[in-house]
């Protein structure tokens, strides 16, 4: 089983079908390079693991990197939400703080600098590690498959730190805000829904957030919203599954608003159709209804979504299978249709890799970052390509 599934069937938002995958309908001759500028590892601690981080450029031109870390792998007792910042368009990166450290696992990390200038910081907190500890603590020492007993005394230790009952009262979904720049943070609180790159500006004010109830029985798909630049949250809308689809099998949305005010989102779809394709849906409303979600012809995922300066949308996203690595796609008609593949890097050695996000600079230079894990690295690290189309 692959790094992929393993973390979809660990965190119970997903049980992936074993119909054969369906083909992207671009062929590999149709793929352009991007005229990258430079690739290069961002991590200041290579020895532990990074997953899953949101790449945001503030109005005064600062980028904000967020994401698991601490880890020691995949799934892990240890993850914690940290920042970095650049000052120069991703050419150096700060030393990383660290936003949360909770006694249960924090996971993907969103980020997003509102209209008003505060930043919002999302993450979800899960227990998936714990079938992996029960299952090592029921092997005896020197059997096969046994931990080293330094690693099963962390990790236990780890887990015992709160009670039973302290620990589900952990799980969940949710936000912190900063009305300085990110010098003081609140506590953090709940809010309906979680997607890796959290919510978006909208043009009348509001903020949007596409995503799924993680840990909620109905595990609703849909948009919430708020009045207040992100300090309570409404469910807004239910997104409609396909005839044949369970919406439970649809994970990891992303929003971006068009220039002609349509709100498009793009979910990654776990169904026998269009396994592991990105759907697309649609709102002309600001959020308050969705269309059906439909395919577009993409294998990938999760789709990030960037609205160009000069009006273009921009998705880019994980592609785990030859060519390894993530991709762009251009759209210029507001999602209507979008174009063939654009490489970014095609070099990853496995599928624990992506979740890349894209901002752009004022000289038109994109930067993305996404986590992979190397060839020389035990742990998934950052990297980063500063390229243009």
């Amino acid at each position: 089983m692959n790094d992929v599934l393993s973390r979809r069937d660990l965190l119970r938002t997903a049980t992936l079908g074993t119909t054969g995958l369906v083909l992207s309908r671009w062929s590999h001759a149709e793929e352009q390079k991007a005229k990258v500028q430079d690739i290069k590892l961002i991590s200041w601690k290579p020895p532990l693991y990074h997953g899953w981080p949101t790449l945001a450029r503030r109005k005064n031109g600062e980028l904000l990197l967020v994401w698991s870390g601490g880890r020691e792998a995949h799934v892990c007792p240890f993850g914690r939400l940290e920042l970095m910042r650049s000052q120069d368009n991703g050419a150096t990166w700060r030393w990383p703080q660290v936003l949360l450290d909770g006694p249960i696992d924090e996971r993907d990390a969103g980020i997003l600098e509102t209209a008003k200038g505060s930043i919002l910081v999302t993450t979800f907190t899960s227990l998936a590690y714990q079938s992996l500890l029960d299952k090592a603590e029921a092997i005896p020492a020197g059997q096969p498959g046994a931990w080293e007993d330094l690693k099963l005394r962390e990790w236990r230790a780890a887990h015992l730190r709160i009670t039973p009952e302290q620990r589900q009262g952990e799980v969940g979904t949710w936000m912190i805000r900063s009305t300085d720049g990110g010098i003081t943070w609140s506590v953090r609180y709940p809010v309906p829904v979680n997607s890796p790159h959290g919510p978006i500006q909208l043009s009348d004010g509001r903020l949007l957030y596409c995503g799924a109830e993680l840990w909620k029985p109905e595990r609703r798909i849909g948009a919430c919203q708020s009045m207040d630049d992100g300090q309570t949250w409404q469910w807004l809308a239910t997104i409609p599954a396909r005839d044949g689809d369970d919406h439970r099998q649809y994970h990891e949305l992303h929003a971006v608003e068009t220039t002609d005010g349509r709100v498009i989102a793009h979910i990654r779809n776990h169904n026998k159709s269009n396994a592991q394709e990105i759907l697309q849906t649609e709102s002309s409303d600001g959020g308050k209804t969705w269309t059906t979600p439909h395919p577009i012809g993409v294998w990938g995922y999760p789709s990030h979504l960037l609205r160009l300066k000069d009006g273009r949308l921009l998705m880019s996203y994980g592609h785990r299978r030859p060519p390894l690595g993530n991709q762009a796609r251009i759209s210029q008609d507001g999602g209507r249709t979008w174009s063939s593949p654009i490489i970014i890097n095609s070099d990853a050695i496995s599928g624990d890799m992506g979740y890349p996000s894209t901002v752009e600079c004022d000289d038109g230079t994109l930067v993305t970052v996404w986590y992979e894990l190397l060839k020389d690295s035990p742990n998934a690290q950052l990297r980063q390509a500063r390229w243009r189309l």
